[in-house]
């Protein structure tokens, strides 16, 4: 199934505009919703998640009205292409998994999105020999498998840039909102400073 998803601002007037665009391309299922790109809750989109299945194609008027961050937005799409769901953008032409063309590009950004993957693991390594050479003692958080201790910059980065726990549990392929706590709070064991009360 071909599904669209729109996302205006309450300012914005181009919901029509979205509409049309996702229908020529032949969407059956369109979740619509009227919030800002800083919300944290999104209902539509969420409700538009639970129902993907492998097989399903996204569309959307443009990649922003989809995520908040370029790294957020690559780790979600290349889930989505291990899943098997396909992935478009209209504004974008190049942004489309759905065409051999589109895939070799999406494959170049997954490999500058590792890139950064690495270089914040480089990182967060050097800041914990830092760390050890002033006498203090780092590590991962016990029951923190190591998977996870691997993702965890990474997810601290998406939180702290706004995205909601479902939205991390989804793009980093986490069961449980409890293990996202976890990452996090492990984090701030390493010095990261977190919002407790946001957690």
């Amino acid at each position: 199934m071909k599904f669209g998803y729109i996302r205006v601002s309450k300012d914005e007037q181009n919901h029509e505009l979205q509409v049309d665009a996702l229908k020529r391309e032949g969407c059956e299922k369109i979740f619509t919703e009227k919030i800002s790109g800083a919300s944290k809750h999104r209902p539509e989109y969420e409700k538009m998640l639970e129902q993907l299945r492998p097989g399903d194609e996204v569309n959307v008027w443009d990649i922003d009205r989809l995520g908040r961050t370029t790294l957020e937005l690559i780790v979600l799409i290349d889930t989505w292409n291990q899943k098997g769901i396909l992935f478009k953008s209209i504004s974008q032409p190049l942004i489309d998994t759905t065409t051999p063309h589109g895939e070799f590009i999406f494959q170049l950004f997954a490999i500058l999105s590792q890139h950064e993957r690495k270089r914040l693991i480089r990182r967060t390594n050097a800041g914990l020999e830092a760390a050890r050479a002033r006498g203090r003692v780092g590590g991962r958080k016990k029951g923190l498998s190591p998977r996870y201790e691997k993702i965890a910059p990474l997810v601290l980065k998406a939180y702290k840039d706004g995205s909601t726990i479902r939205d991390i549990m989804q793009a980093f392929s986490i069961p449980s909102s409890a293990t996202v706590y976890k990452i996090l709070k492990g984090r701030m064991d390493l010095g990261e400073h977190i919002d407790l009360q946001k957690l």
